[in-house]
């Protein structure tokens, strides 16, 4: 057994205060972390429980958004009345996550800082992980990876990111609130997480010891015309192959502003801007349609168990938009 301290956080500045240690963790609802403990993947000496924070309430901002608090369960924003009218596309892709349970435990920051879930990081019986071990290699480029990347991967990892949420997030030009030692900062969802390059074992672009204390929504423009799709292996409880979050705009009956999110194919949500310049300007017809699906896989590399992702994705994307767009 590892040990390690556990402490109980009474205030944002407490918890910033007992985390300067490099190897302290926050724990939330601790759904990814205690697994992650008990591989002995994460080995912190120091526990800082924040769940008493002051950080859980949905609000309404005076230009029209919303904030959520960091503490605020999935199921809880799921099924907010507010969130439900204004970002169904958010409601829709927790609702597709983990199970009932862990909605229930799960933490909006706990879910934004989840690592992934790729085998070869999780079991500590494979040495290779450049994630885990940096400069150990990447396993699962030549190991099993129908799971993982075909965009935004590099030599030393192929991981995806197994967040939903934050796919609907990206696709909703959200931006996470942290605090740390330095004060508090914004970060827009596009930036929160990072392509692994050459240092695969940063996950996003927090600082040392900075903790998420909200995610704010700007104004709804999309609720009337937005969906998440999610294709996976089961119909529950399963991680996606491929998902799109898709929102549309539109004013006389053309497209004028548009959001197409990858999730399942990428170390982080992958925002397809080639195939959303596709549809500005024109109308939703099977054309362009076709065009946005095929351009939102431009640069794909696939790997010897995934390249099936790439025609998966395409069609994912084109029914995603149709559905968003009430297209029979």
């Amino acid at each position: 057994m590892h040990v390690f301290v556990y402490v109980r956080a009474t205030s944002v500045d407490d918890a910033l205060a007992l985390a300067r240690d490099a190897n302290t963790k926050f724990l939330a609802g601790g759904t990814n972390l205690l697994d992650l403990m008990k591989g002995y993947v994460e080995q912190p000496t120091r526990i800082v429980d924040i769940n008493r924070l002051p950080l859980d309430r949905i609000t309404e901002l005076p230009d029209g958004g919303m904030r959520i608090g960091a503490l605020v369960r999935n199921s809880d924003l799921a099924n907010d009345r507010l969130m439900r009218e204004r970002y169904p596309l958010l409601s829709q892709a927790l609702l597709a996550g983990a199970s009932p349970q862990l909605r229930n435990m799960a933490s909006v920051g706990g879910n934004l800082l989840q690592r992934t879930r790729c085998g070869y990081f999780t079991d500590t019986s494979f040495a290779a992980c450049n994630k885990r071990r940096p400069g150990s290699g990447c396993a699962a480029r030549d190991g099993f990876n129908r799971m993982h990347a075909i965009l935004g991967a590099s030599e030393q990892c192929i991981a995806t990111n197994p967040s939903d949420m934050a796919v609907a997030l990206t696709a909703l030009d959200a931006v996470v609130a942290v605090a740390g030692p330095r004060g508090e900062r914004r970060i827009a969802m596009s930036e929160f997480h990072r392509l692994p390059g050459t240092t695969p074992q940063r996950d996003t672009n927090l600082g040392p010891g900075e903790l998420i204390v909200a995610v704010e929504l700007p104004p709804a423009r999309f609720a009337a015309r937005s969906h998440y799709l999610k294709l996976r292996d089961r119909a529950s409880y399963a991680f996606a192959l491929v998902s799109v979050a898709a929102a549309l705009e539109e004013s006389d009956g053309r497209i004028s502003d548009a959001r197409i999110v990858l999730g399942g194919v990428a170390p982080k949500p992958w925002r397809a801007q080639a195939a959303e310049r596709a549809l500005v300007g024109g109308r939703l017809e099977t054309t362009a349609i076709e065009a946005a699906a095929r351009a939102s896989v431009e640069g794909a590399t696939p790997y010897r168990d995934n390249a099936f992702k790439v025609e998966l994705a395409q069609r994912c994307v084109a029914r995603a938009l149709r559905t968003a767009g009430g297209v029979a």
